[in-house]
């Protein structure tokens, strides 16, 4: 006999024009473990072994189940390989209710992908999560998230400690109203 394989059920999907974002499944460890054990990883926690990398993956899936909301692992429309994870991140002890986002590959770098999907996730979390506000964590040498941040109309505010993690500098996102009114066109 077989043991099933869980999956988180009921979770959104969400589609833009190129991009699908869906809950993790058991299939996208590999890439997170590759990634996790790269130097790439250094701004998220990393490089971890492979065991870390697990615990960690495990960490994201469950928050989902204790949240209700998470981070999507991004892949294509079409279909294919996890590119990354973009989404909502609040674990215990964070400054605000986070969107962030990190691309396992430097393929997927500079083809708009994570600004793609981190626009349909904030979407998500003020049209259907009820947030205000959100905020992004980004370390300062971390120059690409800098950048993306910017271009998603983002403020830096200061910084903060993250437990476990050491200081981030703090990047709020424009408002729902904000967007409402049309104050994102120039960064589209």
């Amino acid at each position: 006999m077989t043991a099933p394989r869980p999956s988180l059920s009921g979770t959104p999907v969400l589609e833009t024009a190129r991009l699908r974002l869906r809950a993790p499944e058991t299939g996208d460890f590999e890439a997170w473990a590759a990634y996790k054990a790269s130097e790439r990883s250094r701004f998220t926690g990393g490089p971890q072994t492979r065991a870390e990398a697990w615990r960690s993956f495990c960490g994201i899936t469950g928050h989902w189940v204790h949240r209700g909301y998470g981070m999507f692992v991004v892949t294509p429309r079409e279909g294919g390989a996890a590119l990354g994870l973009v989404g909502h991140w609040f674990p215990e002890g964070w400054p605000g209710e986070e969107i962030g986002w990190t691309l396992f590959s430097p393929d997927a770098e500079g083809r708009g992908i994570a600004f793609e999907a981190a626009q349909a996730v904030r979407t998500h979390a003020y049209d259907l999560l009820g947030w205000t506000t959100a905020i992004s964590l980004i370390d300062a040498a971390n120059t690409r998230s800098q950048a993306l941040a910017l271009r998603l109309g983002c403020v830096r505010e200061g910084s903060a400690d993250l437990p476990g993690h050491g200081k981030a500098d703090v990047w709020r996102h424009p408002g729902p109203d904000a967007l409402a009114e049309g104050g994102m066109e120039a960064y589209a």
